[in-house]
């Protein structure tokens, strides 16, 4: 029937389609490896989610290739020529070859993400810190696989494309030539056009749109990154949202907070905050029976007020420093730092603090400018920022991200003893991550596991002793609270803990050598977004602010609001509620450690309808404060 109907069509017209259908197969066959690649994330995929996916890669088809069917369908009488073809040929490689080698992209870059990429990952290779440039090395070598496969399917792309060449001679009669192709022009071109917009909706179709057609763990399986990433190139802002009135928004969710002195600490209580790299609580041996790679964490964490049900809020670097230092989430596709939004005045940990005395640094193994760490710190209000360049010994490089933890960790402690007591540090940990390098010296010493990364968590461990050893020699010790926790979850092969009720859970363990800080391990939902109130309560700061979380000394009873593709994922009471398209899609019990977890939605109603219109009041007053630049209490 396809042929018949090809048969039909003028011969450019064939061509473009049979183009097209080329592209369509190849970018398919980059989807299969990617799922073959990440099978244990969809463990619930149905037919349908395949043809869904189909029609949305002939969206993003119809979308990037917009210019070339444009010029190619133009009633232009020299068709024949060999520049014109040199043309059109160069420019359709291109487009494929762009296409093909972004979603081919994610096949490796969503174990640690958990989503499709977005314009904004951009954002990792700006600035001084040159990491993608650090990494082609890595990725050449660990990658091969999926680069043979890409220079594989442009060959593959470049022979069927020859084989398609059915253009038309040279017309004899121009007026005939010019009337029909202009008919043709009118009638390829809208509606390809329109097949780009996802059909005739008053808005394009987006991404967040895409949950109407699957559930919500399946978004990232029928979204080419392509798609997702046209589709944020020029997300110039949040759109302003109403869903009620501002008093009744005020009443769900208001994020204007006064501190409770606790009393618990001393005044002027040092604060350091170790943020370590990928240290998922699937790996912590203290959220797992003891099975573990980090017996010094464990140790620390046994000692400490903590959380068998603390959360990220985020799956990047770049989303856990706004979410842990100004209690400021990404909820939306564009990471907060990277969006437009990123410069508003905000409510910090370092400004806050500095109003009382405190002097801040922010510590960053990593070559400077990577993450935009630098500048953003700078925007919170750190008095200092310490990063490979402040080390100043690239013997201690380690290749690809920055100066190896084991290194710059004890490095760290004996530079905050030249800081002004008290005084507030953050020290964000490199070497847990990809290409999970361990030094030589250290690699009979550190733990191995089923996953790559359990050897990186060991080593990671290992450089995290070493920093309390060093810290521990300094006069400040003993007058210090340590704040430890990952900022995000990793890359892993676990089924249960790919799905939406463990992605996020990572260990938050507050830390005092006193031991005035009493140890336990709190049932009651955490989140990164409420470090900063907590650390201000302990803290004894007596001020308002402006944050999305909420202190532990609170009275409340927990919860914790993620974002992913399109959805927003509610914690809490022992629930997670997966919210989009304005309302509520799924219910799972997040307590379960299994697969297969059963969705309870229709059982309570309630429960539902309070989080729903918890979750409105969050995205409306969000939107509203970014999108006017008041998140801040004068």
């Amino acid at each position: 029937m396809m042929k018949r109907l090809l048969d039909f069509l003028p011969d450019h017209v064939a061509t473009l389609l049979n183009r097209l259908g080329i592209v369509l197969m190849s970018m398919y066959l980059t989807r299969l490896v990617f799922l073959f690649s990440n099978i244990e994330a969809f463990q619930n995929l149905a037919f349908l989610d395949f043809l869904v996916a189909l029609w949305f890669d002939v969206i993003t088809i119809a979308l990037f290739f917009l210019p070339y069917y444009i010029l190619y369908m133009l009633p232009i009488p020299f068709r024949h020529t060999g520049a014109y073809k040199l043309f059109f040929r160069l420019l359709f490689h291109i487009t494929n070859a762009l296409m093909l080698g972004l979603n081919l992209m994610d096949v490796e870059y969503f174990r640690f993400t958990s989503k499709r990429s977005t314009y904004d990952i951009l954002s990792m290779f700006g600035g001084g810190g040159n990491d993608l440039g650090q990494l082609w090395g890595t990725f050449l070598q660990d990658f091969w696989l999926v680069i043979l496969i890409y220079i594989a399917l442009i060959v593959a792309s470049d022979f069927l494309y020859r084989k398609t060449d059915r253009l038309a001679l040279k017309p004899t009669n121009r007026s005939q030539f010019l009337k029909t192709n202009l008919i043709w022009f009118l009638l390829i071109v809208p509606t390809l056009f329109i097949i780009g917009r996802g059909g005739f909706g008053l808005k394009p179709i987006g991404i967040i749109q895409a949950n109407r057609y699957t559930n919500p763990e399946n978004i990232s399986f029928i979204l080419p990154t392509p798609f997702t990433i046209i589709k944020t190139i020029d997300q110039g802002g949040l759109d302003p949202v109403i869903y009620m009135s501002e008093k009744d928004a005020t009443y769900y969710f208001n994020p204007v907070k006064k501190t409770q002195p606790q009393g618990i600490l001393a005044h002027n209580t040092n604060v350091v905050i170790i943020m370590l790299e990928s240290f998922g609580s699937e790996f912590v041996g203290a959220f797992n029976n003891g099975k573990g790679y980090t017996p010094f964490m464990d140790s620390i964490i046994n000692q400490s007020l903590t959380f068998n049900y603390s959360f990220a809020n985020g799956k990047r670097s770049i989303e856990a420093v706004p979410a842990v230092i100004a209690s400021m989430p990404t909820l939306m596709e564009n990471a907060y730092i990277s969006s437009p939004y990123g410069n508003n005045k905000i409510n910090t940990l370092p400004n806050i603090l500095g109003k009382h005395g405190y002097e801040s640094a922010f510590f960053h193994a990593a070559t400077n400018g990577s993450m935009s760490f630098d500048g953003f710190s700078e925007i919170c209000g750190f008095d200092h920022y310490f990063g490979r360049f402040e080390y100043n010994n690239d013997a201690h490089f380690d290749k690809t991200w920055g100066i190896l933890d084991h290194y710059f960790n004890p490095w760290s402690a004996r530079k905050m003893s030249e800081l002004k007591e008290p005084f507030f540090s953050t020290l964000f940990t490199i070497s847990s991550h990809h290409p999970y390098f361990i030094p030589k010296s250290l690699r009979d010493d550190v733990k191995r596991g089923p996953q790559k990364i359990c050897a990186s968590i060991s080593y990671g461990d290992i450089a995290l002793r070493n920093f309390f050893i060093e810290a521990k020699k300094q006069s400040w010790y003993d007058n210090t609270l340590f704040v430890l926790l990952a900022d995000h979850t990793p890359a892993t092969t676990s089924k249960v803990y790919n799905q939406r009720t463990h992605i996020f859970r990572i260990p938050i363990a507050f830390y005092h050598p006193s031991g005035n800080l009493n140890s336990e391990k709190s049932n009651k939902a955490f989140q990164q977004l409420d470090i900063m109130p907590t650390i201000l309560d302990l803290l004894n700061i007596d001020t308002e602010y402006y944050a999305f979380g909420n202190s532990y000394y609170s009275g409340d009873s927990g919860e914790a609001l993620t974002y992913l593709s399109g959805s927003f994922n509610y914690f809490k009471n022992g629930h997670l509620i997966v919210y989009s398209n304005g309302k509520a899609q799924n219910l799972y019990n997040y307590t379960k450690n299994k697969i297969d977890l059963n969705d309870s939605l229709t059982y309570f109603s309630s429960e539902i309808k309070d989080a729903e219109q918890k979750i409105k009041a969050t995205i409306q007053r969000y939107n509203s404060d970014l999108i006017k630049n008041r998140t801040t209490v004068k």
